[in-house]
């Protein structure tokens, strides 16, 4: 059994800063306290200076640094794991692009065998199902030869590989609020790459639709006389993905979704892709061609946006920065709503939860990454 303690931490725990040590034992957080008796290893961690908080989950990326989710090997992920938890991501969901039936069924089996394995850096939860229920009109960088309509049998030979944990669809398609009804009893569904009216999103949320996948993109907006699926997300109390670039979503439409929905329903995510930490050029975002020009990825082209090159340490900047918002209003959207919309045991610094954690210095910038009360990153 391992140990180690956080001195003098100045710990985000339910929404403030507190100072406080943390005793971790076995991967848990175990008391605020040094413990009384002695153990043969155990680690002790200055913290002085330092913001600690919840390692940052992000659910939806499709890879970064070189590597694509959609072809991504075992060494892969290990890769992948490594370069997120760089970043303060301790947790991630790999997103699978719509892709074919055989080549869906590889990823989701590649990701079960790796999720067997010993790994260091972020942890990989599962997949997310980006499709292939979604619609044509709002495809953006999915492959349209690939998109069909709701097929339960489809869903449940994705589903017994024990791994998908999260799927989009589109509730206008053929099937497709029958389809939420029913996959919504086993995970977590959200609306997204759609072209519904307003009327057929919120049956999609009555129906048990929980989220919204990167709110604003990839889905039909807002008109005087017709809300469309945007304005039903934003007036029902699910939870909105958010890509914050500042790119994806303008900045004014960043503060409105905050004011509309506060900080307890908003997700941030990245939507990170194959080219994300590299230069400039042509990469692949599943059988996409995408090209990176500065921060900016589009199908190439073309003037679609394909992802992005966005990392959850750059995410939260921009999160406080363009909200005009604190840190301490910030990190819900990157710890513990995610945690709650998956029942983890994680994004919350409290006795008992998974020893996942980020030290930040004043700048924001990550300094520690520590993932099951190892630390996996130093800057």
């Amino acid at each position: 059994m391992s140990q180690l303690i956080l001195k003098n931490a100045k710990c985000y725990i339910d929404g403030t800063f507190i100072e406080k040590d943390i005793f971790i034992s076995d991967g848990k957080i175990a008391s605020f306290s040094t413990p009384c008796c002695a153990f043969e290893q155990i680690r002790i961690l200055d913290c002085a200076g330092y913001y600690v908080v919840p390692g940052f989950i992000d659910i939806h990326t499709h890879g970064a640094n070189g590597v694509d989710i959609n072809r991504a090997s075992e060494e892969d992920l290990s890769a992948l794991s490594a370069f997120f938890a760089s970043k303060g991501t301790t947790a991630f969901l790999a997103s699978v692009l719509t892709d074919s039936q055989d080549n869906t069924l590889r990823i989701l089996q590649t990701i079960a065998h790796y999720k067997m394995l010993a790994n260091s850096g972020a942890v990989l939860l599962g997949a997310h199902l980006e499709g292939p229920f979604l619609s044509k009109e709002k495809k953006g960088a999915m492959p349209e030869a690939y998109l069909q309509n709701a097929d339960i049998d489809l869903f449940e030979r994705y589903l017994n590989t024990g791994v998908v944990k999260y799927i989009t669809v589109a509730p206008e398609i053929a099937g497709g609020q029958e389809f939420i009804e029913y996959a919504a009893k086993k995970i977590p569904v959200a609306i997204g790459h759609s072209a519904a009216s307003y009327c057929v999103a919120l049956e999609a949320v009555q129906n048990g639709a929980v989220a919204s996948t990167h709110t604003f993109n990839g889905m039909r907006g807002l008109d005087r006389v017709e809300p469309a699926v945007l304005g039903a997300v934003l007036e029902s109390d699910i939870y909105n993905e958010l890509i914050a670039d500042g790119r994806h979503v303008h900045p004014a439409n960043m503060r409105l979704l905050y004011r509309l929905k506060g900080n307890q329903k908003i997700i941030a995510i990245t939507d990170s892709m194959e080219a994300t930490g590299l230069p400039d050029g042509v990469y692949q975002l599943g059988e996409t061609g995408v090209t990176l020009c500065g921060e900016d990825a589009f199908i190439s082209g073309t003037t679609t946006r394909a992802g992005s090159v966005l990392c959850m340490d750059k995410a939260l900047k921009n999160v406080i920065k363009y909200m005009n918002i604190s840190l301490e209003e910030a990190l819900p959207m990157f710890t513990q709503n995610p945690a709650d919309l998956f029942s983890l045991n994680k994004g919350y610094i409290r006795i008992g939860y998974d020893a996942d954690f980020v030290l930040m210095d004043s700048e924001y910038t990550i300094q520690k990454t520590i993932v099951g009360g190892q630390i996996v990153f130093e800057a």
